[in-house]
């Protein structure tokens, strides 16, 4: 008579995390990673006070919550990490991460250094990377989207230069200055963790 009393249960899903400055190519390389490279991955959407910018969706880009809505999440212990940045809440819902990393998935984090130190502070983290740029090409790319005034971009530059200091507390430092190579170079750190038995 057989029994599943002694089964384990599955071993979850390995944790990453993808930090680096605005404009330095994490969402691009990730959508790299996972639709064109195929990789096993799942992109934790993190909740935000701030408004959609246009062509933003609901739950597939972020989670779109009301200061209210956020600060309830917060004070039940819903967010595995959260932040003010640029004077909007952002954070990392548990259950957006859980339920992936249960079914076995592998789970990447795309958040900034005093997100990536409160995960680390409660759960182990697999593998991290700070992802870089020359300081004039992530100007150029936040000009280029077209979302932010000026001075809104130099305070964006001005974080990444304090954002850089923190880069010693990563498994590993990639700079993008070549989309492909940011690419393999990360799936080349990764695939391990996500091959394992």
């Amino acid at each position: 008579m057989s029994s599943d009393l002694g089964a384990k249960a599955p071993a979850p899903g390995p944790l990453f995390i993808l930090s680096g400055p605005s404009g330095v190519g994490k969402t691009t390389i990730l959508r790299q990673l996972i639709e064109k490279e195929g990789f096993p991955l799942h992109q934790a959407v993190s909740a935000t006070t701030r408004a959609p910018r246009s062509g933003e969706i609901n739950g597939k880009d972020y989670h779109f919550l009301s200061l209210a809505e956020f600060e309830s999440e917060l004070a039940g212990g819903g967010f595995l990490e959260s932040a003010l940045v640029h004077g909007h809440r952002y954070g990392t819902l548990k259950r957006e991460v859980e339920v992936w990393r249960n079914k076995g998935f592998g789970v990447v984090l795309a958040i900034d250094v005093q997100g990536a130190e409160q995960v680390r502070a409660k759960t182990r983290v697999d593998c991290s990377v700070f992802l870089t740029a020359a300081e004039e090409v992530l100007r150029q790319r936040l000009i280029n989207r077209g979302t932010d005034s000026l001075e809104v971009i130099e305070k964006r530059l001005a974080m990444a230069r304090s954002e850089l200091a923190k880069a010693c507390e990563y498994t590993r430092v990639i700079a993008n200055s070549d989309l492909n190579q940011a690419v393999s170079e990360l799936a080349g750190l990764w695939r391990p963790y996500l091959n394992r038995e």
